[in-house]
């Protein structure tokens, strides 16, 4: 595989692209498949984005040198920091270049919002006083691959934000956190050792586990709170769900957690799709 390819963490991508296929689906016919493919990027390459931030911070840090998970960059030598660096920023740049173009579209305060989610990204594992370093990477993710996605992509296409729009991101933020929950619970013991307090270290082992469950369950019954009639077509995806979790509380460590980051992505574009099919037919 390209590095580049692998540096991106496609795996990852399924907590950029499911909150604007939902976003889409609850637009109706007021759907614009030009702004939604604009907020669809905005949302890929800033995720790509932040993958090559946190492969940098982490690297130049020291702090992935003992790694389970997928092959960072930096940490392997695969890349040198320098170029892994320019390839955030770019990425950063393609994203902003979607955003602005938004923001002209629609309202100008989507390039502020724009910009915190830069500094957000970067912040995660970046600078002096990295955010996710203290057990807040959950938060974030929520707030921007979920609230800030679902509803942002919604308004672009509708002009509005509905209370809909706000329990609909729900689903979409809590299953874009599991995607980051599975990767730090596998990783618990070693950003333990290097001072990394996420929040699978800070809750400890156990309960980060029963945590991610939480996460899952949480995103099936925020689906039905929306009262979608057809809402109920999201339990399809409970064998998937119900698969992963039993892995997650049966104990899988290192390795065997890595395929469970795929899967957690899966779900989330399965859900994705079903909780859009209720919206599009409800």
């Amino acid at each position: 595989m390209n590095k580049w390819i692998l540096g991106a963490r496609p795996r990852t991508l399924p907590a950029a692209i499911a909150p604007v296929v939902v976003a889409t689906a609850l637009a109706g016919s007021d759907w614009n498949w030009f702004r939604a493919a604009l907020a669809l990027k905005v949302g890929v390459w800033l995720q790509i984005g932040v993958n090559f931030a946190n492969d940098y911070s982490d690297g130049v840090k020291g702090t992935d040198a003992t790694r389970i998970g997928p092959t960072r960059l930096v940490a392997s030598g695969l890349a040198s920091a320098k170029n892994v660096k320019r390839a955030a920023f770019l990425s950063f740049g393609v994203a902003s270049i979607a955003g602005t173009w938004l923001a002209l579209l629609t309202s100008p305060w989507l390039i502020l919002i724009g910009i915190a989610s830069i500094i957000a990204a970067w912040g995660y594992t970046g600078g002096k006083n990295p955010y996710g370093y203290k057990g807040l990477g959950e938060v974030s993710v929520f707030i921007f691959f979920g609230l800030t996605a679902t509803v942002g992509s919604y308004f672009v296409q509708t002009g509005l934000i509905t209370f809909q729009s706000f329990l609909c991101a729900i689903p979409m933020g809590t299953l874009a956190c599991a995607i980051l929950a599975v990767n730090n619970i596998r990783d618990r013991a070693q950003d333990e050792l290097v001072g990394k307090q996420t929040m699978a270290v800070r809750l400890g082992d156990v309960r980060a586990r029963r945590g991610f469950v939480l996460l899952l369950i949480i995103a099936h019954i925020a689906a039905l709170a929306t009262f979608i009639p057809w809402a109920m077509l999201t339990l399809l995806a409970l064998p998937l769900t119900t698969s992963i979790s039993r892995s997650v509380l049966n104990g899988a460590t290192g390795r065997d957690l890595i395929p469970l980051l795929g899967k957690t992505g899966k779900l989330q574009l399965v859900f994705a799709f079903l909780f859009s099919l209720a919206l599009a037919i409800s």
